[in-house]
């Protein structure tokens, strides 16, 4: 029986090592660093713990004797791997790694040993203004094996990582609106040398083009700058009301709204910026549906939840496209701003909810909001 969970595990190890290393490839040739990172990891936690549990299994009766491991391999093994290892047992705590000595400034014993470290239910530890995730194995004798992950680390990862990918999408769309710009202008100027009577049809597309920049620059900053929700009670048919109206005005007959509401109740939320996000996704299907179309409006109230969907008889919204609708200034239409989803959730979100997109036939936005928690 020994011999067979000695085997299990070591297939187990294996087939985590093969995965992870597949994983690891995989996401290194599609340039994903952050899954990279992940996958080098996992490879590298598999390594430690298989190491660490070879160290401390017991002999079985009937086996043969295995060769020793040498421990000055098995420390340097350890000493590769860039997360911090700690093994606790009775209150005890010993880094076994360099990246634990290091975080510990120690050479192996921990002291004064941190509460989160020898609390089994702990998972989370603060060490010299570091947030660290605990991630633990537990051992035959009672013993564990701690990983310390630094979350703030990740965090920061993630924050570079999206600020990188909006100054892309601003850097890219603010030159495809400057090139013909500069064009427009040059052939002004040639226009006026020359007194070429186009010359005030160059200067008005010159004016269209030089708003739609600065309708786009303000979108930028007005999605950077969305304060935090002031909630009030609101009415609920009376916010229907508005926005069917509002939708009456702006797409006349050409679109026709179908509005649910299921009670008179009140919701606790703030108004002007859910008015704005629900707008988005009325207009957004309106767009949608095109002339002759429809758009449903749907708004429940539970204790728990607001939920407002905002369907259309639109085309629906291609599978390669659902991951990026959400994008800010992502936008299949000419003269779409690109920002009114991601403003959409957003304001879902800072209300506790989100705004997703039902995976059906039909294009069908969810927006919820939460009740405030004092």
């Amino acid at each position: 029986m020994a011999f067979e969970g000695r085997s299990f595990t070591t297939i187990a190890s294996g087939l985590g090592l093969a995965i992870g290393g597949g994983l690891l490839v995989l996401a290194w040739q599609a340039g994903l660093w952050a899954s990279t990172a992940g996958a080098l990891l996992v490879v590298m936690w598999i390594v430690a713990a298989s190491g660490w549990a070879a160290m401390h299994r017991p002999p079985a009766k009937d086996a043969i004797p295995a060769e020793p491991l040498d421990p000055l391999s098995v420390r340097l093994l350890l000493d590769q791997i860039p997360v911090p290892l700690v093994r606790v047992d009775a209150g005890d705590a010993r880094a076994i790694n360099r990246a634990a000595r290091t975080l510990f400034a120690t050479d192996e014993r921990i002291l004064p040993v941190p509460p989160a470290l020898a609390d089994p239910t702990a998972r989370t530890l603060r060490h010299e203004s570091r947030g660290l995730r605990i991630d633990a194995v537990e051992g035959r004798r009672g013993d564990r094996l701690l990983a310390l992950i630094d979350v703030e680390a990740e965090e920061r990862a993630a924050q570079d990582r999206a600020a990188d990918e909006m100054i892309d999408i601003l850097g890219h769309e603010l030159l495809n609106g400057l090139s013909p710009i500069v064009s427009l202008a040059d052939s002004a100027i040639t226009a006026a040398a020359a007194g070429h009577p186009s010359l005030p049809e160059i200067l008005a597309t010159l004016a269209r083009r030089i708003e739609g920049l600065e309708a786009f620059t303000r979108g930028y900053r007005d999605l950077a700058r969305l304060p935090a929700p002031v909630r009030g009670p609101v009415s609920l048919p009376e916010f229907g009301d508005d926005l069917a109206r509002l939708f009456a005005v702006r797409f006349g007959p050409e679109v026709t709204l179908t509005c649910a509401i299921s009670d008179a109740a009140t919701a606790d939320v703030d108004r002007d910026q859910l008015t704005q996000a629900v707008w988005a996704l009325l207009q957004n299907g309106a767009e949608a549906a095109g002339k002759d179309g429809s758009v449903t409006l749907s708004i429940t109230h539970t204790p728990t939840a607001l939920t407002i969907l905002v369907g259309d008889s639109g085309a629906g919204v291609a599978p390669d496209a659902r991951t990026r609708i959400f994008r800010p200034f992502h936008t299949s239409k000419p003269d779409g701003s690109g920002i009114g989803l991601t403003i959409a959730r957003r304001i879902a979100r800072a209300h506790g909810g989100d705004v997703t997109l039902d995976d059906d036939r039909t294009t069908r936005f969810k927006l919820t909001a939460l009740p405030c928690c004092d």
